[in-house]
């Protein structure tokens, strides 16, 4: 059977519950063989993160550990990053696809704002031949009120499938989780952090502990 490999993109600055809920909701649903979460380089669509880039991975690496499935920590993009280059998706998808070969199933995840700005993204329309696109949205999203740009949400409406469809193609097809009720943000973390505020409910406690040690998000 064909290798399934779930990406989860992201600045990580901090990881919060949310990721981790969100790797775990698409790890379990398409019963993938490994999950792999990749810390962005020089993301150009974010303004400086304030985490280093080992900082980031290091702290994704905390979050993740334990899941009742395989988790690798992929640094390609941070690796990129190190050599001044920007982070585009489009990459990555095509290094993990040369691995992984023609017929893996590959699903790159992300969340419904992502998806309201993915005609920004370098070569977006192209995603669709090395993976398929996965989305997790927030409780009463919906495709056509989302405010899409019309040739996002004509492609993704075009391409949805099934988790069982997703789970045995090699890449193409879209899929909407509508009942992923996790609503966290970095911003407001990194906000009521920076005012000695407690973010226990948020943050991993290992990871609010690494944040602590390492000084992180203070000013």
């Amino acid at each position: 059977m064909a290798q399934r490999v779930a990406l989860l993109g992201g600045s990580y600055d901090p990881v919060h519950h949310g990721h981790v809920a969100l790797g775990a909701y698409f790890a379990q649903l398409l019963q993938v063989d490994q999950l792999r979460v990749i810390p962005a380089g020089l993301p150009w669509q974010k303004a400086m993160l304030k985490a280093t880039p080992e900082q980031r991975a290091e702290m994704v690496a905390i979050a993740f550990k334990g899941q009742p499935f395989d988790v690798v920590i992929d640094m390609q993009e941070i690796e990129r990053g190190a050599r001044g280059l920007p982070t585009y998706t489009i990459e990555t998808l095509r290094l993990v696809r040369a691995e992984l070969g023609p017929d893996a199933c590959i699903a790159f995840v992300m969340g419904a704002d992502q998806l309201q700005r993915l005609d920004t993204w370098n070569e977006w329309q192209a995603l669709f031949d090395y993976a398929h696109i996965c989305v997790a949205a927030r409780p009463g999203f919906d495709i056509g009120a989302a405010g899409l740009p019309p040739t996002v949400a004509a492609a993704f409406s075009s391409r949805l499938g099934t988790p069982e469809q997703i789970r045995n193609t090699p890449h193409g097809l879209t899929y909407l989780a509508q009942d992923f009720a996790v609503d966290i943000s970095a911003t407001e973390i990194r906000a009521a952090l920076q005012r000695g505020e407690q973010a226990n409910s948020l943050i991993p406690p290992l990871v609010l502990d690494y944040i602590e040690q390492h000084n992180l998000y203070k000013s």
